[in-house]
């Protein structure tokens, strides 16, 4: 296993920790063609259809029903990749229980929000075409920002102020990108469906 030094320096923003290089690149284009293979569906929220395709393993946001429900357990591929998420972020990786695929293709993007609040831990592995991470935080007269690009390969993990202060987005693709999120769920959500 890669091992990360998580002490080499502060981050920019409290609560981003990124490095490179995290996926290995002989491994790139197969994570994208097994994404590529995953039931893919147009993203929804309430009555708008987004261009990215996206596919939730072990729990999912349904965003029509406003809730949190359980989804198909993540395949021996994806363990194997969390495997490498949770040895970056530090954090166990049957405490990842959530995953997240999605293909951003031409004109694909993501806009400003923070993950929804039963998720803890937010594990990103970037895949395919560069793209930047950008971060916003209101202030009475605007907004704070923060970019963070990212390469095919780089890994970024959200905790702290990163997670629960700032929003975060991509602005929209002009290639195709494929990326992975894993999240853990909170310890009061946890409480509240019994999970240990």
């Amino acid at each position: 296993m890669t091992q990360f030094d998580l002490f080499a320096a502060a981050p920019a923003l409290p609560g981003l920790t990124h490095a490179p290089g995290v996926l290995p690149e002989g491994r790139l284009a197969a994570l994208a063609e097994a994404i590529d293979g995953a039931p893919l569906t147009p993203f929804r929220f309430q009555q708008w259809t987004g261009l990215r395709l996206t596919a939730s393993y072990g729990w999912h946001y349904d965003f029509e029903a406003g809730r949190v429900g359980q989804a198909e357990p993540m395949p021996d591929w994806l363990l194997a990749v969390r495997d490498i998420a949770a040895g970056f972020a530090g954090v166990p990786a049957d405490a990842l229980v959530q995953a997240l695929l999605i293909r951003y293709d031409a004109g694909a993007g993501i806009g400003w929000h923070r993950d929804r609040p039963v998720f803890e831990h937010v594990v990103g592995l970037s895949i395919g075409a560069p793209a930047t991470l950008r971060f916003r935080r209101r202030r009475a007269d605007g907004f704070d920002r923060f970019a963070q690009a990212l390469a095919a390969g780089d890994a970024y993990h959200l905790t702290g102020e990163a997670r629960w202060d700032w929003e975060h987005g991509i602005a929209p693709m002009a290639a195709t990108r494929w990326s992975i999120t894993f999240r853990s769920l909170t310890e009061r959500f946890r409480r509240e469906i019994g999970v240990a």
